[in-house]
């Protein structure tokens, strides 16, 4: 199914507003493709004037920046799963990343950062570190 991003159909009188020309190709858009936890899968697209776009499907690791002894430092970490995501609850049981949303790592909590699916990256920003337990 195609998505047009075209003019409203109706006037602001709500009088119908009458077609002038045909669909073009720059006015079509493209379907959400959800970035889910898995192997890393990236695919390219091209977009209107020729330049190419990286298009995340899935990933397992995250880009986490987070500070220590005041000093911003930036590691790849493995996603365990999402745990809050408010753009849709229901993304959550799907385990589908969003900007916004909020990934449980192997340090703790962090929220994304980067658009997934429009970048090819996965950023985000380590919220909660994991608690260590004291060893005895």
């Amino acid at each position: 199914m195609v998505i047009w991003h075209r003019k409203s159909r109706r006037k602001l009188t709500g009088g119908l507003r009458k077609e002038s020309g045909k669909k073009k190709k720059r006015e079509r858009g493209r379907d959400n493709i959800p970035v889910t936890i898995n192997k890393r899968k990236i695919k390219k697209i091209r977009v209107r004037g020729g330049s190419s776009k990286l298009v995340l499907l899935s990933d397992s690791f995250a880009n986490v920046l987070f500070v220590e002894n005041n000093i911003s430092k930036i590691k790849k970490l493995k996603i365990l799963n999402v745990i809050e995501n408010p753009a849709n609850p229901h993304l959550v049981r799907q385990n589908i990343i969003t900007k916004g949303c909020i990934i449980e790592t192997e340090m703790g909590k962090a929220r994304i950062t980067s658009r997934p699916g429009q970048s090819g990256v996965l950023n985000a920003v380590l919220i909660e570190p994991k608690k260590q337990e004291d060893k005895k």
